[in-house]
């Protein structure tokens, strides 16, 4: 019996199956510019390259169709289709959303330990920013987003979370430091995390929900469509 697409996803997702790394490698190279847009995606050589053999390369593909980054041509090839700019707004519209109910029901459900990250991490990034520490301030804006997926008490909210992030993380690393985004946006983590501290969930949420926006204005502002293209 053939897998149903549920199937694949779920096995595909799982990280640390052989499938689920082939998977996030493909991704990652396609949304970091490896693979250009229409580049076929060759099985064998992809394969050769990972040390792994066609069938979990071509269960990555199938997941990778699901997920719009390549399309599947019968009796051709898989050839690339990349992400739109137009995708990245979809993504942020939709993101902004998600962030809002994420730091909603992390209010409720955050830890102590968790809290106490939050914290840290924000002293962090302050220090980071006044030294221009450009990588050390995009890890530590990953890692406050993180908290917040572990602490929200739901998997499938930080498993969608987790899938935008990684698909505009090339465009965030372009511009995190553009029109000093960098402290403004580190400013914005702090007052989420006082709503959060506060138990204020209300307010928690719609801080989340402005900084998703606010990240993608700048984006806009500083270099969107020089990435991605404006179709």
């Amino acid at each position: 019996m053939a897998s149903s697409n549920y199937d694949v996803k779920q096995e595909v997702n799982d990280k640390y199956s052989l499938r689920g790394r082939v998977f996030c490698k493909l991704r990652e190279d396609i949304l970091s510019g490896k693979y250009r847009e229409h580049e076929e995606l060759r099985e064998v050589a992809i394969g050769e390259e990972l040390g792994v053999s066609r069938t979990p390369v071509r269960e990555a593909f199938r997941q990778l169709e699901l997920e719009g980054l390549i399309q599947i041509v019968p009796n051709k090839g898989a050839y690339v289709t990349g992400i739109t700019a137009k995708d990245v707004e979809d993504i942020y519209m939709i993101r902004s959303l998600l962030e809002g109910l994420c730091a909603k029901w992390a209010t409720g459900h955050i830890t102590e330990e968790q809290l106490d990250e939050l914290e840290e991490n924000v002293y962090l990034a302050d220090f980071h920013a006044k030294k221009g520490h450009l990588d050390q301030m995009a890890e530590l804006d990953n890692r406050f987003h993180q908290i917040l997926y572990e602490s929200c008490n739901s998997r499938q909210l930080a498993r969608l979370l987790e899938d935008f992030h990684e698909y505009v993380l090339r465009v965030r690393r372009k511009t995190l430091a553009n029109g000093g985004r960098g402290k403004v946006s580190n400013d914005e983590h702090r007052q989420i995390m006082e709503a959060i501290k506060e138990k204020d969930e209300d307010r928690a949420e719609a801080l989340a929900n402005r900084h998703i926006l606010n990240a993608y204005d700048n984006m806009v502002k500083n270099g969107l469509y020089e990435i991605y293209g404006k179709e």
